[in-house]
C-alpha cells in the first residue's frame, strides 16, 4: 500500500526531475503534453472508466464511496481536474493534486460485498493499494494513446518509449515507484495484455450497474449518443464487452464507423483554440507570463474541470 511517506519520497524525485516550477512536471517539449492536450482523447473516456470498473476492487469502491450516480458531471470534473493539474499544472499545483488524490484514496477502504473473480467476499480493499493504483494508471495511459491513434498519426516506436518513460513519472504522482511499473513500453504492453485475459478483471454486478447507469441511465440529457456507446464497446476486450452486456449489431457498428470517419476528417482541421483542452491552453498562457487565462480558456476550463482556472494565481 502507498502510505504518505512513500508518496512524499516519490514526489521528491518528481520535483527533482520536473521541467520547472512554472512548466510543471512535464512541460511543453514532452510527448505527454502533446497527447493529453488533444480534446479528441475524450473518445476514450468511456473505455477507461469501464476498464477500471472491470477491476472488482474499483467497482466496489465506486459503488460504496462515490457520488457518481448523484453527481455524474461533478465526478467528471473532479477526475479531470486532478489529472490535468498533474499534467499541465505548475509544479506546486501538480504536487497539491497528487497529495489530494492520495488523501481521497486513503478514505476509500472497505470489504468486498461478494466474491468476484479471485476476490473473496469480506476481503479488504483500499484505493491506495498498489495493484488497483497500477491498473487505474494503466487505463489512463493506454486509453489516451489509443484514442489519440484513432484520429491522429500514430506515434513512432521511439515516441512510444518516451511516452511510457514520462508515464512512469505520471505514475509517481500516484505514489507508484519504478519497481511498481514496467520498465519499458514492451513491458507495459505485456502487462495490459495479461490483465485483459486475467480473472483479476471480472465484471461484477456492481460494475454492470454503474455502467448501465452511465450509458443507459435515467437522465437522457447525460446519456452518451449511440455512436459513442458503440465506439466505447468496440474499444474493450471482447470478454469484458460481453461481461458488461454490450451488444454490437450492424447499426451500432455503422454509427461508430460514420462518426469516426467524420471526426478524422474534421478534427485535424480545427483551430488550436478549439482542439486543445483548456488546462493545456492555461499552461501555455502561464509560460508566457500571463497571470490569468483569457475568457475562452476560462470557458473551456469550465467544461473540462468545472471551474475557470486550474492554477490559483500566486501558487506557482
Amino acid at each position: 500500500m502507498v502510505v504518505e511517506k512513500d508518496l512524499e519520497a516519490a514526489l521528491d524525485q518528481v520535483r527533482a526531475d520536473a521541467a520547472g516550477a512554472v512548466a510543471g512536471v512535464f512541460g511543453p517539449d514532452t510527448v505527454t503534453w502533446r497527447i493529453d492536450r488533444e480534446a479528441v482523447n475524450f473518445l476514450g473516456a468511456g473505455r477507461a472508466l469501464l476498464l477500471q470498473l472491470a477491476h472488482p476492487w474499483v467497482a466496489a469502491a465506486i459503488a460504496e464511496h462515490s457520488k457518481t450516480f448523484a453527481d455524474p458531471v461533478g465526478r467528471f470534473h473532479r477526475t479531470f481536474d486532478i489529472v490535468f493539474a498533474m499534467v499541465f499544472g505548475s509544479l506546486d499545483r501538480a504536487m497539491q493534486s497528487s497529495r489530494q488524490l492520495h488523501r481521497r484514496h486513503g478514505m476509500i477502504v472497505g470489504q468486498m460485498p461478494e466474491t468476484v473473480g479471485p476476490f473473496a467476499a469480506g476481503s479488504r480493499y483500499c484505493a491506495n493499494d498498489i495493484p488497483p493504483l497500477r491498473w487505474v494508471h494503466a487505463t489512463l495511459v493506454d486509453t489516451a494513446l489509443m484514442a489519440h491513434d484513432l484520429v491522429l498519426p500514430q506515434l513512432s516506436v521511439e515516441e512510444r518509449e518516451r511516452y511510457w518513460a514520462e508515464s512512469r513519472t505520471f505514475g509517481a504522482l500516484f505514489g507508484l515507484t519504478g519497481d511498481d511499473l514496467p520498465a519499458d513500453w514492451a513491458g507495459f504492453a505485456a502487462y495490459t495484455a495479461a490483465m485483459a485475459q486475467s480473472d483479476t478483471l471480472t465484471v461484477s454486478a456492481a460494475a454492470r450497474e454503474i455502467a448501465s447507469q452511465i450509458f443507459d441511465g435515467a437522465r437522457p440529457w447525460l446519456r452518451p449518443p449511440r455512436w459513442y456507446r458503440a465506439l466505447t464497446a468496440r474499444m474493450l476486450p471482447e470478454r469484458l464487452r460481453v461481461g458488461f452486456g454490450f451488444e454490437l449489431d450492424e447499426r451500432d457498428a455503422r454509427s461508430a464507423d460514420n462518426a469516426l470517419r467524420w471526426i478524422r476528417r474534421v478534427y485535424p482541421k480545427l483551430p488550436d483554440r478549439l482542439r486543445y483542452v483548456g488546462p493545456y491552453q492555461e499552461a501555455q498562457a502561464r509560460l508566457r507570463g500571463e497571470l490569468q487565462p483569457d475568457w475562452m480558456t476560462r470557458c473551456l476550463n469550465r467544461a473540462w474541470i468545472g471551474r475557470p482556472q486550474m492554477d490559483v494565481r500566486g501558487k506557482r
